[in-house]
């Protein structure tokens, strides 16, 4: 018996192992340092393991929670600032006939077309005039010009993906234009929406370099702490801190994919 190998499987399994590696590999390593006790060079694997540092990040001199409590406030408030704004915005631009349509979409790509670091120091130096430095409503207002790219956009393309005669129907049966959004368009639009806020949240959750230049050294939240114990050197803690951010940022990512619908997706940018 013959056995014969196809070598056209050779370089697929070196790239799918390559990008296995890329994905899993930083992963692996971060779950070794948050259970490990001592680990030091020339050592592969960590020498003693323990969940000693996990005591101490959730001990109340570890601020870990009140660090995520933090986290968790800002990325609500910036949740409802930014689809309070995104919901009208969004259904004017996928029903009205804006002029300049395609350029309001592209302005507000403009925070992320620009480096961040000397737009947030413009914007630290703004808001010290204003007394906003070191507050919670400066880090929300910071945030919230990066979620309205998400909000805006996919709010626009959920409000798309509704068929016009829906609402026309409404209207032909005594609806007020308000009832017939109220009643109609926005529960259907709901899972778009609801997958803008869960992008918006989780873009302030991870935040880092906004609430570093406005909101530090008054206002600690989780990606601050990982920051400071990576760069101090504690890598247990800042592990820790990561594996602590990468928990809802996974459980969201199963949300997004259950309720925002190719339909939907179609129309984003349009």
């Amino acid at each position: 018996m013959s056995f014969q190998i196809d070598w056209k499987w050779i370089p697929r399994g070196i790239v799918l192992g390559l990008l296995a590696f890329i994905v899993f590999g930083p992963l692996t390593n971060l779950i070794l340092w948050a259970v490990a006790e001592r680990w030091y060079f020339p050592h592969v694997l960590p020498l003693k393991y323990g969940f000693s540092f996990w005591a101490n990040v959730f001990s109340p001199r570890g601020n870990a929670m009140a660090s995520l409590a933090t986290s968790v406030l800002i990325a609500g408030l910036t949740v409802i600032v930014s689809l309070g704004l995104a919901i009208p915005a969004g259904y004017a631009l996928a029903r009205l006939r804006l002029p300049l349509r395609g350029l309001i979409l592209l302005a507000l790509l403009i925070p992320q077309a620009f480096p961040n670091l000397p737009v947030y120091v413009n914007i630290a130096r703004i808001f010290y005039q204003y007394g906003l430095n070191g507050t919670i409503l400066g880090v929300v207002l910071v945030h919230v010009t990066h979620g309205l790219v998400y909000a805006v956009w996919i709010a626009t393309a959920a409000f798309s993906a509704i068929d016009r005669e829906l609402e026309e129907a409404a209207r032909s049966m005594g609806a007020t234009a308000l009832r017939g959004f109220w009643d109609v368009t926005l529960p259907i639009a709901a899972p778009g929406l609801l997958a803008s806020a869960i992008f918006v949240f989780l873009e302030s959750l991870d935040e880092f370099t906004g609430t570093y230049f406005v909101g530090a050294p008054d206002v600690t939240t989780l990606p601050l702490l990982l920051y400071t114990a990576g760069s101090g050197g504690n890598y247990q803690i800042a592990s820790i801190t990561a594996l602590i951010l990468l928990v809802p940022s996974i459980a969201f990512m199963f949300v997004v994919e259950r309720f925002l619908r190719s339909d939907v997706l179609s129309k984003v940018g349009h």
